[in-house]
């Protein structure tokens, strides 16, 4: 209980005011010196990350790039460890396209109330400037290990871009060492744990046994490294993302007479959350500073922009055009929040559920609460349909994060790849422990580690700034 209670204090520590200013701020900075560009290139962007095989041709050979050398990565013996620019986009989505975009949301919309939802969509926009930034970094200067393989993310970015190598070195140790840590954290207790609940509440399998077969599953698959995680989400992404939108959508059409106070009501509540107690959304009690915290730092967790992690599976892209691959991860950042949790969060809103109690007199949240408002369109259905959506989201982004968490703890051993194993073998070890690990212990520890990773993070890219929007500035993409 004690344990719980220090966590708690340390994630409200963390999450404070100087968190939401310094994400948000950085977002803003860096979009002003972009001239919104993210917003003008949304749909090149988009077109870039679903375009033709020409494009992913010209990929290949290098064309585009601002520098015309691809920066760092165009070293010789960097060509195996890469994925094409497709499954460098699935995997990433697959990192982001989790928990986060459901229990994510309903979490948010019950501790933030529905305001929540409003800061996490307006929190997306801003985060593209800076996931277009730090993804262009993290390809840009990539290196190798001691297998030839590519390795980036913002660690390498501060070991080869500043010009000071030790103060470089400091920056990546401490972006690489939260990074594992988030791994184990976000990137897998708190899928896992997931996972558990929502087999236990619609078909009573125990969480021990759960975490068993995920444990034993995600072994398999991560021991394959990059090249089978990228094979296996390249087909789990678009699957579960179109089974979950058909079925979200279902919730908002049975009960669309609901739909436009739900939308007043999430836009009044992030300003001012007690004008919409009663109705749709019960007795409301947090401030506007909750609603804007939670919305924040629940959209961090969904898309991750800010926190740099997408930007080690980005840099294994098979590009030579660092500013292009950095819009294409952008998209993820639109896909994730501004598409999916609107869309959950308005399904929550519409449905009635949000501020309704259980049967002791507890507001429902996380799992049960999305376990509710799918049941009012699909009825006893729609347990096992949010237990199928969960698992399938939840083990993407297990897996995904295993590649992002490994390439970290290979940057701590100097590059050598042979200690890998040992982190694959305790990353899948992980997911049995976040099954049997209360949910809130687990969550408040997963934003402690979003908040450590962010910061170095951050700091690298408004040292790099100004070179970083000067090359996307006078990159020849086109403007929509």
């Amino acid at each position: 209980m004690e344990i719980g209670k220090i966590i708690q204090a340390l994630d409200d520590l963390v999450w404070g005011p100087w968190m939401l200013a310094l994400l948000l701020g950085t977002g803003c900075y860096l979009m002003l010196r972009l001239h919104f560009l993210p917003l003008k290139n949304l749909k090149y962007a988009l077109k870039c990350a679903f375009g033709s095989g020409t494009e992913q041709e010209a990929d290949k050979k290098g064309k585009g790039s601002p520098s015309g050398k691809g920066g760092r990565s165009s070293r010789p013996g960097a060509s195996s460890g890469k994925v094409s620019s497709l499954a460098s986009l699935t995997t990433e989505l697959a990192t982001t396209l989790g928990i986060g975009n459901i229990v994510g949301v309903a979490t948010a919309m019950v501790l933030g109330g529905p305001g929540a939802l409003f800061w996490m969509v307006a929190t997306s926009f801003i985060g593209m400037a800076t996931k277009l930034v730090e993804s262009m970094l993290s390809v840009k200067y990539r290196g190798i290990n001691d297998r030839g393989e590519i390795a980036g993310g913002p660690m390498y970015t501060c070991l080869h871009a500043f010009t000071r190598k030790k103060t470089g070195r400091v920056f990546g140790t401490c972006f690489a060492l939260f990074a594992v840590t988030a791994s184990f954290g976000m990137g897998n207790m708190t899928q896992s744990n997931s996972i558990a609940d929502a087999l236990w509440v619609s078909f009573g399998i125990s969480k021990a046994k759960t975490g068993l077969l995920l444990t034993i599953l995600t072994i398999l698959v991560v021991l394959g490294g990059i090249g089978v995680i990228g094979k296996v989400t390249q087909i789990l992404v678009p699957f579960m993302g179109v089974f979950y939108m058909l079925g979200t959508l279902t919730v908002i059409l049975v009960n669309w007479k609901n739909v436009p106070g739900a939308l007043v009501g999430i836009v009044a509540a992030a300003f001012h959350p007690q004008a919409v107690s009663g109705g749709l959304f019960g007795s409301v009690t947090v401030s506007a500073f909750e609603a804007l915290r939670w919305g924040v730092s629940r959209g961090i967790f969904s898309n991750e922009a800010g926190l740099g992690a997408s930007g080690i599976t980005t840099a294994a892209a098979d590009t030579e055009d660092y500013v292009k691959q950095g819009y294409i991860s952008m998209t993820g950042v639109f896909l994730d929040t501004v598409v999916v949790c609107t869309i959950t969060g308005l399904a929550f809103a519409a449905s009635g559920v949000v501020g309704r109690a259980d049967g002791s007199g507890n507001p429902l949240t996380g799992t049960a609460l999305t376990l509710a408002a799918f049941q009012t369109a699909l009825g006893r259905w729609g347990g096992a349909f949010v237990s199928g959506c969960i698992a399938l989201f939840a083990f993407a982004t297990v897996i995904g994060w295993a590649y992002q968490g490994e390439r970290a703890f290979e940057f701590l051993m100097g590059g050598r790849s042979r200690y890998n194993l040992w982190y694959r073998f305790a990353y899948g070890l992980t997911a049995f422990l976040g099954c049997i690990c209360p949910l809130e212990v687990v969550w408040n520890f997963s934003d402690i580690c979003n908040a450590l990773m962010a910061v170095p993070n951050l700091i690298c890219v408004l040292m790099l700034s100004g070179m970083a929007c000067r090359e996307i500035r006078r990159y020849p993409g086109k403007y929509l």
